[in-house]
């Protein structure tokens, strides 16, 4: 009687996963602090991005989805539309964002999915947490001038000849796929254009002052740092009354979220709190109501549930491995760091993929290539770094899949690691002549 290969697949996974345990390492000094550092970055990513990054991301993917409609993406973004005004929306607004790897996963889906084409759509993905104008200034001043110019040029080429690419590369996709969507004619808008502009505006708003850096920092950016909550604090207010006059919400269900929002910032002490608690609240004047507010509760859930689980088991596989900055993971950070020495095309290589797979917050990578550049690293290496580690991640890279597909994420993942890693090249061979 033949063993239908069904059977054979489970039986081999079932053997697998227990030798896997039978070999457990536990007790061992290095997987035992590399459990910890998964857990630990776990925690630190759950306090610090998912309440005050992804959840106002997913609010603003589901008004993308909710209000915007599915035509003007298309006009905009979409393969029929002009090139420079298609990549150039596409860059300026991840520009404006400058969110992390993470945190602009669900604004992409949610532009993909309403018909953006891949290249537009991917310059969109490589854009936001790579050209952070924050960012560049700052590697500028503890990196160098001439890294902070490197990153700059390099982030927006990378932009246009990623977005440029992949649209090449997926040209007879890309036909078949807005030839089988369905283009309805396009409806007058529920509110004028200015509205849902303005809507927007605000949640990213919130997103943007709410995580915005810059303690200790004298200049500009540190002034506005200095009052990042009062403004946080009117961008909600003003939220609020959106709801109340634009949407239908009723005035005293508003008041009460408000006041409900103060007084646990109050009690609490923490912008976190606040934030769940005006969450629960936005929730509370959505979820299941009737017109576009519901509809855009209900599309912020679905990339929730979609994206948050995903995103949680790749932090968890990359705190294992690499640990969090300062602390080791499975992989020892002397290897690293020899790995990293010198400017051969090997070590711009490495340092390329090394960014790729682990995790950067915001501004985070700054300060390790810091100390790396201070055990030996070469410029080369480091530029190669900066323009790949920001712009992806393990965690990240497991969300794109499900939304693009593994040929697509492949294209995409390799082309960002093979430009940095060129480069970085080029680069360390210039700062050595």
């Amino acid at each position: 009687m033949k063993i239908p290969s069904r059977e054979l697949k489970t039986a081999a996974w079932l053997i697998g996963v227990l030798v896997a345990l039978y070999f457990l390492p536990v007790g061992t000094a290095r997987f035992d602090g590399a459990v910890a550092e998964a857990m630990q970055l776990a925690r630190w990513y759950a306090r610090e991005h998912v309440i005050l990054c992804l959840v106002p991301a997913f609010f603003i993917a589901g008004a993308i989805g909710a209000f915007i409609s599915q035509d003007s993406v298309i006009r905009y973004l979409g393969s029929e539309a002009k090139p420079v005004v298609a990549y150039g929306v596409a860059s300026v607004s991840g520009t404006l964002l400058a969110v992390c790897s993470c945190t602009v996963l669900p604004l992409f889906a949610g532009i993909y999915r309403l018909g953006a084409g891949i290249g537009p759509a991917t310059a969109f993905l490589y854009s936001g947490p790579a050209i952070n104008a924050l960012a560049i200034i700052l590697t500028a001043r503890v990196l160098g001038l001439e890294l902070g110019v490197a990153r700059a040029i390099g982030a927006v080429a990378f932009s246009l000849v990623i977005g440029v690419t992949m649209a090449w590369l997926f040209r007879k996709e890309e036909l078949a796929r807005h030839g089988t969507t369905p283009r309805m004619m396009e409806e007058a808008p529920a509110r004028p254009l200015w509205q849902t502009s303005s809507f927007i505006a605000v949640l990213a708003g919130l997103l943007i002052f709410a995580n915005w850096g810059g303690a200790g920092d004298r200049g500009f950016f540190g002034s506005i740092y200095q009052i990042k909550w009062q403004v946080t604090t009117a961008l909600a207010f003003l939220l609020g009354w959106m709801l109340w006059r634009w949407h239908g919400c009723k005035a005293w269900q508003v008041l009460s979220v408000a006041i409900a929002t103060a007084a646990t910032a109050l009690a609490c002490g923490r912008p976190e709190g606040a934030f769940l608690t005006a969450t629960a609240g936005i929730a509370w004047l959505t979820a299941g109501k009737p017109g576009e507010v519901g509809e855009w509760f209900s599309e912020s859930w679905s990339y929730a549930k979609q994206i948050i689980p995903l995103l949680v088991g790749g932090v968890l596989v990359a705190g294992l491995l690499f640990g969090r900055p300062g602390h080791e993971g499975l992989i020892p950070s002397p290897w690293i760091a020899a790995l990293l020495g010198g400017n051969s095309f090997g070590a711009n290589a490495f340092a390329a993929v090394a960014g790729a797979l682990m995790y950067f917050a915001t501004l985070t990578e700054i300060p390790v290539i810091q100390g790396l550049l201070g055990s030996g690293m070469g410029k080369g290496p480091a530029l190669a770094l900066l323009l790949a580690g920001p712009a992806l991640s393990l965690p990240n890279m497991i969300v794109i899949r499900s939304i693009l597909g593994t040929r697509k994420t492949l294209a995409f993942v390799s082309l960002t690691v093979v430009l940095a890693t060129l480069s970085g090249w080029v680069f360390g061979a210039l700062c050595v002549s």
